[in-house]
């Protein structure tokens, strides 16, 4: 894993081009502590951060071909890198090094942009080509793997992380208002936007080409799914037959992700998912396993008892991490730095300070769990979409509404609602069944309260935006096709997921701290696999991820194979307004800031924060604002006004 950075064109800056890329590199040198190197090339620069995992000896970036004619820079891993290099030498390639970087170059030089068809793995690389004057920069199939650009004066610049681009003289940084809309209604921007104005991702599955002429971005790789009506390609099959074919690429999915030159470790929750990893590596492996978790005070949010009962189940070297409300406060800050966006959760927290943990016990990389929710059905919003379906069949049932009370076991003033307060929650009333958002309206509903909070300024920019429209006009043209049950994994697979989940909960917490985070569940082969098994196999009446469970019940006990999905949380709003809270909230939020980044109306920031603070559990809404507020201001101060500071005490003046 590692940092990239780079241009294409000629930068228009009295800086040189290599002092350029070493303040480009410098700015991620926490993604690749191991060795640093940049390259001037003539049309492009590429640079590059290591961190050493594969051939700790010989993998050395940039990476050129024999005749410098090719050059590569490359952050992640190629989990299959063993196979195709078999099959390259089949082919007449010799290998100078043992790294999965020479790997691509080499598939480059034989299939020129198609090499990204045959890598499994989590990735984002930049070639350039000096014969064909053509950048090609790429991102894997699930956006494991983050990758940011922007042009400025005529030149293309790319890198890891925003904070690199905005090394570049002129390229500074601005809170983009529909991307903010964006977050505190969907949770994440809606790629290619980002939180910063003019700065783009490179989403998902795609391929951005630059030449002399023109920049093209094309998709390679596209999530789908059966037509509802039907069940495609594996109509007939048993579960049980899915089953076995599910755990054999499940197995091997964990297998490739174990190889690598350095010691591996694993998450363990103590829920389903990092559970059943955790027993597959035992399974692959005689090797001692040493796994790591978080901890908290509060019985709401603790699993300790379920992680404990792992360790002893499969005899782990374990070490947990507690955390306190005031652990997450004091690492918010650096949180918001490193995942570089607005956020409504506290939830990246604690996994800032986890990998901070994997780092010290000598660890790089760490297997985790992640995505098996969205792939196999494990959300409660699935089941809470099935509910209101089927209540909605029969809208004038005493009865149905009951069913609600099985839905969030781990919210308890959901719980305490009465049955006609659920039912008008859950009804979600005026909202059409054959809305493609049908599943995730009550959520957007619930986290639009954020935007109460905008100031008239940020409401007049914004107009008359309708994100969900946006969202709405972005969805693949088969997606009314699929079952409402695919149609909901899409939203959270294609989107939630990297814009959320593996980007400020994934890669940038844990390689805040030069950690590898690697992701079985998320191997394309097994996503394309559980994309065409049935939604009946999925969820059984209410049963979440039944056919993974299936698949998997030999090895966990069977207290941690039937435990109902309890996500991951943390606490929000209350690390905030307690009597400890440390003193940036009381700046951050004072009058004066909130007026001079104009995003919030002061006056209701001041009522909230006082509310938070008289009621330490606050709703849903007023925790998510309360973070959402502060995150924003804690951007603003560590972009947007640093920038301005900056660009004011000395800005180089660009070439003519």
């Amino acid at each position: 894993m590692c940092g990239i950075a780079g241009y294409f064109g000629k930068p228009a800056t009295v800086l040189p081009e290599a002092k350029i890329l070493d303040g480009m590199v410098g700015a991620i040198a926490h993604r690749g502590p191991d060795a640093r190197a940049t390259r001037v090339l003539a049309g492009a620069g590429l640079g590059h951060a290591r961190l050493s995992i594969i051939d700790l000896a010989g993998g050395a970036q940039p990476m050129a071909s024999e005749d410098e004619s090719v050059w590569l820079s490359f952050n992640g891993e190629i989990f299959n890198h063993v196979e195709l290099r078999d099959a390259l030498v089949d082919q007449g390639h010799r290998f100078r090094t043992k790294s999965d970087t020479e790997v691509i170059l080499r598939l480059y030089l034989q299939k020129g942009l198609d090499c990204v068809e045959d890598l499994n793995g989590d990735f984002s690389f930049a070639i350039w080509d000096a014969r064909k004057k053509r950048l090609m920069i790429a991102r894997d199939r699930m956006g494991v793997r983050p990758l940011f650009y922007t042009q400025n004066n005529g030149c293309l610049y790319f890198a890891s992380e925003v904070k690199a681009l905005l090394q570049v003289p002129g390229i500074a940084a601005e809170l983009d208002p529909v991307a903010l809309d964006q977050i505190f209604t969907m949770w994440f921007p809606l790629a290619p936007r980002t939180a910063f104005k003019g700065i783009s991702e490179l989403p998902p599955g795609h391929v951005l080409t630059a030449t002399p002429d023109a920049i093209n971005v094309r998709r390679y790789w596209q999530l789908d799914y059966p037509d509802a009506d039907g069940e495609g390609s594996f109509a007939g099959r048993s579960e049980a037959s899915l089953a076995e074919e599910l755990r054999a690429l499940l197995f091997d999915a964990t297998r490739i992700r174990l190889r690598s030159d350095v010691p591996v470790g694993a998450y363990l929750s103590g829920g389903l998912d990092s559970s059943i990893i955790t027993a597959a590596v035992k399974k692959i492996t005689p090797d001692a396993l040493r796994t790591f978790s978080v901890a908290f005070e509060s019985g709401e949010f603790d699993e300790r008892e379920q992680q404990q009962e792992m360790v002893a189940a499969l005899d782990t070297r374990h070490e947990e991490l507690m955390c306190t409300q005031a652990d997450i406060a004091d690492a918010f800050p650096s949180v918001i730095r490193h995942t570089e966006t607005p956020i409504l959760r506290t939830a990246p927290a604690p996994l800032f300070g986890l990998s901070g943990l994997v780092r010290m016990s000598g660890f790089k990389v760490v297997l985790t769990g992640e995505g098996a929710d969205e792939v196999f059905a494990g959300y409660d919003i699935f089941k809470e979409a099935k509910l209101r379906r089927f209540c909605a069949s029969q809208p004038d049932s005493r009865f149905r509404p009951l069913l609600y009370r099985r839905l969030y076991p781990y919210l308890p003033q959901l719980q305490n609602q009465s049955q006609s307060s659920l039912a008008a929650f859950f009804s979600a009333g005026g909202m059409a069944l054959d809305d493609p958002l049908y599943s995730h309206l009550p959520r957007f509903r619930t986290t639009s309260g954020t935007k109460l909070f905008f100031s008239e300024q940020m409401r007049s920019e914004l107009g008359d935006y309708d994100a969900l429209a946006d969202l709405r006009e972005n969805l693949p043209a088969d997606f009314t096709r699929w079952h409402p049950l695919s149609q909901s994994q899409y939203l959270e697979a294609a989107h939630l997921l990297p814009g959320y989940i593996l980007s400020s909960q994934g890669d940038r917490m844990s390689m805040a701290h030069s950690v590898e985070g690697r992701y079985p569940f998320l191997d394309h082969r097994l996503v394309e696999f559980a994309a065409r098994i049935p939604p009946r196999m999925k969820m059984r009446a209410l049963r979440e991820k039944h056919i993974l469970r299936e698949s998997v019940k030999d090895l966990l006990p069977q207290t941690i194979s039937d435990r109902p999905k309890q996500p991951y949380r943390a606490p929000d709003s209350q690390c905030f307004t307690g009597a400890d809270a440390p003193a940036y909230v009381d700046d951050r939020l004072s009058r004066p800031e909130i007026e001079t980044a104009g995003y919030f109306d002061a006056g209701a920031v001041e009522k909230l924060l006082a509310k938070c603070r008289k009621r330490p559990n606050v709703g849903t809404r007023d925790n998510m604002a309360m973070v959402g507020i502060i995150s924003t201001q804690l951007w603003h101060h560590a972009f947007a006004e640093r920038a301005e500071t900056e660009h004011a005490r000395a800005e180089p003046r660009a070439v003519a």
